[in-house]
């Protein structure tokens, strides 16, 4: 395959401004005259204090990132919060120019990176179509061609003549996927923004993204915090860390070396913060925990012993029909389980009142192979509506210590390792 993407020693630097001194008044004519004094200072290269208290300082949003990209692989983007991920993005997408370096891209490219980007909020859906794919490079015919296919996959054409600044930002995100992922660009660029969309959704586009690769040759990169949808869709993966590359390989190796990194390791994920704690006014996620069979708390889990996971949640008016629980996933992105509280017969269909509460799931022994899982939580009312949904909180790794292994040696494949109850007799040749 040939090289579509490439990135070399690339760096983005942004200038922040800090206020030095509390100025309760600062006049039009003062921020101009200082500003003067200032634009003679850079000049003369004295100092980076504003005469009016303004200090600048560098921030670097990537530093030397260099990494190839080959005609239809899918790349999975990840890292925390502020690691450059989405300004790595939109220089791809020439939306910013880089500090240093260069990128060399070959073929049209496609971005959705923030919902209604690109879109004019006067115009209907049907116009902004015409609109993205002109900006594309695309003629009006081959627009035409795709247009109906547009329309279906965003299951919007009732609203298609609405004007999209009346759009909710769900049916944004429907009408932003299906024209990027339609308007046959080489390279399909797409930020957290799908998280907007509702499950079912997600899934079609990463059904749609997965297909446009692996049939028509497109290449995909994708940014996402949800690393069930990471392995599901990638091949490989790239790990940001503070701007700089952590780590760059198959999605497997790399989805596993960030989850077992930092914050996640610790078998414990706590939100001291209300104001961040997943949730609404009515229900707070607090803490979640796994626990080994010794009740510690802890990442390291031997396959021949249980473990708990737990859910401390805070409930701040009465729910009824409330189920809090969790998604147990590889870090390929395949679901092994799903467990929910309302499996506690003494809570089944019971009005939940406020206060703090605590959920706990015993996992049996032999249920899961040896391997890293990653855990996601949630609580809804059953049937009805999603209170919160958290996408990786935390990850363990699960160990075989005994003789369970089918050779002693390498790991059974499978993802359950349940320890089955057989029988082997010795058939007399009169039974056969």
């Amino acid at each position: 395959m040939s090289t579509i993407i490439s990135v070399e020693n690339l760096g983005k630097k942004y200038l922040l401004r800090h206020q030095a001194g509390q100025q309760p008044y600062v006049a039009l004519r003062d921020v101009l005259s200082d500003g003067m004094r200032n634009l003679g200072r850079k000049l003369l290269g004295r100092s980076n204090l504003t005469a009016y208290g303004t200090e600048q300082e560098e921030f670097w949003a990537l530093r030397d990132v260099s990494f190839e990209v080959k005609q239809g692989d899918r790349i999975g983007i990840i890292g925390r919060n502020g690691a450059g991920k989405s300004t790595l993005l939109k220089i791809l997408s020439r939306i910013t120019e880089p500090t240093t370096g260069r990128v060399r891209i070959k073929g049209r490219v496609a971005s959705l990176l923030e919902v209604g980007t690109g879109f004019h909020p006067e115009l209907t859906g049907r116009e902004n179509i015409y609109l993205n794919g002109a900006i594309l490079g695309m003629h009006r015919t081959e627009i035409k061609k795709r247009f109906d296919e547009i329309v279906d996959f965003a299951e919007i054409e009732k609203f298609l003549d609405t004007p999209v600044k009346r759009y909710s930002s769900g049916m944004y995100v429907r009408l932003a996927f299906a024209v990027a992922a339609h308007l046959e660009p080489e390279i399909l660029v797409v930020d957290e923004v799908l998280a907007v969309g509702d499950v079912q959704f997600q899934k079609k586009c990463l059904g749609k993204m997965e297909d446009v690769s692996a049939r028509e040759g497109r290449t995909v990169l994708f940014v996402s915090h949800n690393m069930a949808a990471v392995g599901q869709l990638c091949v490989r993966g790239l790990w940001l860390e503070r701007g700089t590359i952590k780590s760059h390989g198959t999605v497997s190796e790399v989805v596993d070396e960030y989850l077992s990194d930092g914050d996640t390791a610790a078998g414990v994920r706590i939100w001291s913060d209300s104001e961040s704690a997943p949730g609404n006014e009515r229900i707070s996620l607090l803490v979640v925990r796994v626990r080994d069979h010794l009740d510690k708390v802890s990442t390291q889990l031997d396959m021949e012993h249980s473990f708990s996971v737990e859910l401390e949640y805070q409930i701040h008016a009465p729910y009824a029909q409330l189920r809090t629980g969790f998604w147990i996933y590889t870090v390929e992105g395949i679901l092994v389980f799903v467990a929910g509280d309302n499996e506690d017969p003494a809570w089944r269909g019971v009005k939940r009142p406020a206060g703090h509460y605590l959920s706990r799931c015993r996992i049996p022994a032999m249920l899961l192979n040896s391997g890293r899982y990653s855990v996601t939580v949630a609580a809804d009312i059953q049937g009805s509506e999603l209170l919160f949904l958290q996408h990786n909180v935390l990850s363990f790794q699960v160990k075989q210590t005994g003789p369970t292994v089918l050779d002693g040696a390498q790991r059974s494949p499978g993802i359950v390792r349940p320890s089955l109850e057989w029988r082997v007799e010795r058939v007399g040749e009169k039974e056969r």
